[in-house]
């Protein structure tokens, strides 16, 4: 069994109750400790983090067409321990997934997940003016220990219309993950004049927007990637 927690906001700290699995960001371990001599091991994840060889190549090919590559390692636990995880300092979300509960992500904003999630990239088919791509990582509660840490460049802002229905628009350069039932992914606004395109790369031209009719939870972060279109004149 695992849990996963944060330390000062920047650290992942997973605790393991006899023998478990999670996968991690490649190089992401930062310390661990356990009685006795050392009872957890790390394996480079070569194809993906499904046990299908097939799927874990359609996976793998998915994930280079998409630009949502993912460079893992596999922790295998094999007895009581906690084990530390981080990643230049960025600062460190935990979400608890309930059964069934869907949560998409940028691949480069995943610090890790326990073995109930199950992966995949899913087309979205949305983000043409931003460096958020046509599609997204996905992660999906299989289980009653389904966690996932994910990476923000600075203090997460947390967003929800679950209660309120009111409609959510973010920078899609902001997102980090978006958490709901798996078939609430965003529409993408724009308005646009010739002012977006000359001179300008302005992420305030095109927004995700979640509705009312689609509960959602948002993680956003104070950093954008850089997106837009520049067009300059002499």
């Amino acid at each position: 069994m695992l849990t996963f927690e944060t330390v000062n906001e920047l650290t992942l700290k997973v605790t393991c109750t006899g023998s478990d699995v999670l996968f991690t960001k490649a190089g992401a371990f930062i310390a661990g400790e356990n009685a006795g001599g050392k009872n957890y091991k790390f394996e480079k994840v070569l194809l993906g983090p499904q046990n299908n060889i097939g799927q874990a190549l359609l996976g793998q090919l998915a994930r280079r067409v998409t630009g949502e590559n993912l460079p893992l390692m596999k922790v295998t636990l094999n007895g009581d321990s906690v084990t530390y995880y981080a990643n230049y300092g960025q600062h460190v979300v935990v979400y608890h997934l309930e059964q069934g509960e869907t949560i998409s992500v940028e691949s480069e904003n995943i610090l890790a997940f326990s073995q109930d999630c199950d992966y995949s990239v899913r087309f979205i088919g949305v983000g043409v003016l931003s460096q958020k791509g046509l599609a997204t990582s996905t992660l999906i509660a299989r289980g009653k220990d389904a966690y996932v840490a994910v990476l923000c460049d600075g203090n997460p802002i947390v967003l929800s219309n679950v209660m309120s229905q009111d409609t959510i628009s973010v920078d899609p350069d902001a997102v980090v993950c978006w958490v709901g039932n798996g078939h609430c992914d965003p529409q993408v606004t724009a308005d646009i004049s010739w002012k977006t395109f000359i001179g300008q790369a302005s992420g305030e031209s095109y927004q995700f927007e979640w509705h009312g009719n689609c509960p959602v939870t948002v993680i956003i972060q104070p950093s954008e990637r850089k997106g837009g279109i520049s067009v300059s004149m002499d």
